[in-house]
């Protein structure tokens, strides 16, 4: 293990960037492009700046790149035209260079569920079509609508695989559609999709699974808090969690990726586990950590990165996820493994407007 000083504190951070495995898929290091929404693909077609985008990333020390939300074939998926779809032909030039960098990659099957605006005349499908707010009317679900978009789920993941994807990643976070079958303010079903929240999520989970190779790791993201509200919650006690992600694991899942706003805050009262944590404690899955991590140049040598990798180190999640710190710090990886601090830029908000 290497000893490395950053400005008279000493650092180890060499156990961040040793060859991983995560449920058998070899990785370079243990850090993960978390999925960040871009809308640079016309028509949903990434292109070539797509898989350049990518690759920047995993040619600087990103072990494993999620994609952003790729929209399932549906035409309540979403609405936005420059958000990309499963275009088997676009999305091969994207494999093709991470791979060739040395990363892997994997594809994030999105449906937006109530946060899709009726621009062309298409309501957004949600679980009971619960009045919010501003938010415009909304599609309850009801039966033939089940399977059809479990039908558009298998086809993505299907396409995923011939575009030459190594994981397949299932967005059920944020107050997106799975998610919102988890949350009780927006599922009020009385059905088995509302007696079991995490019924229709799992039944997700089985279809992806049945069209994927076995080998090929299946992951889920999940979190407590949504977009719209951030002190939302699926689970008040890890009990009511566990159900939850229990049912993800007997489904197929193989990983979960527990999506938080700042990784070193405790889940639940009375542990100082974050969701990471308590994912893989009840389940005993690999998890993904995730939630403000090297936002600023000062966080490489701050007590955060000391606790970052003490919790990885004593096992409480397997890897970690950065977000907008990669947007305008394509080798913030490679930065902070050699000390190269006065390289690394804040995250500033316009670092969302850029694309390279």
């Amino acid at each position: 293990m290497g000893v490395k000083f950053y400005r008279g504190c000493m650092m180890t951070t060499s156990a961040l960037i040793e060859p991983v495995s995560l449920a058998g898929l070899p990785l370079t290091s243990q850090f993960v492009m978390a999925p960040m929404t871009r809308a640079q693909s016309p028509c949903g077609q990434p292109t070539e700046r797509t898989a350049a985008y990518y690759r920047r990333r995993a040619e600087n020390g990103v072990g494993l790149i999620i994609t952003e939300g790729v929209l399932i074939d549906h035409p309540s998926a979403g609405h936005e035209t420059d958000v990309p779809r499963m275009h088997e032909a676009g999305w091969r030039r994207v494999t093709d260079e991470v791979h060739a960098a040395g990363g892997k990659i994997a594809a994030q099957l999105w449906h937006l569920g109530s946060q899709r605006e009726p621009v062309d005349g298409v309501l957004a499908w949600t679980p009971s079509a619960v009045p919010e707010p501003g938010r415009p009317a909304t599609h309850a679900m009801a039966g033939r609508d089940f399977p059809v978009l479990l039908d558009a789920y298998a086809r993505a993941a299907r396409a995923a695989v011939s575009a030459g994807f190594d994981a397949v990643e299932i967005h059920a976070a944020h107050g997106y559609l799975l998610d919102e079958f988890l949350w009780p303010f927006t599922n009020r079903r009385t059905d088995r999709y509302g007696t079991d929240r995490a019924a229709f999520p799992a039944e997700v989970i089985r279809a992806v699974r049945a069209e994927i190779p076995s080998s090929m790791p299946l992951i889920v993201r999940f979190s407590q808090f949504k977009e719209r509200d951030y002190a939302a919650r699926i689970a008040e006690t890890p009990d009511e969690l566990g159900e939850i992600l229990t049912s993800f694991a007997s489904a197929g899942a193989d990983v979960l990726h527990a999506s938080q706003r700042r990784f070193w805050e405790p889940a639940f009262e009375g542990s100082p586990l974050n969701l990471a944590g308590w994912a893989k404690r009840l389940t005993g899955l690999p998890s993904i950590t995730v939630g403000s991590v090297g936002l600023t140049r000062d966080f490489v040598g701050s007590g955060r990165m000391t606790e970052l990798i003490e919790r990885r180190r004593r096992g409480e999640y397997d890897l970690i996820a950065l977000g907008r710190v990669l947007l305008g710090n394509p080798a913030w990886v490679r930065l902070a493994d050699e000390g190269r601090l006065a390289e690394i830029n804040d995250y500033r908000k316009t670092d969302e407007d850029q694309y390279w």
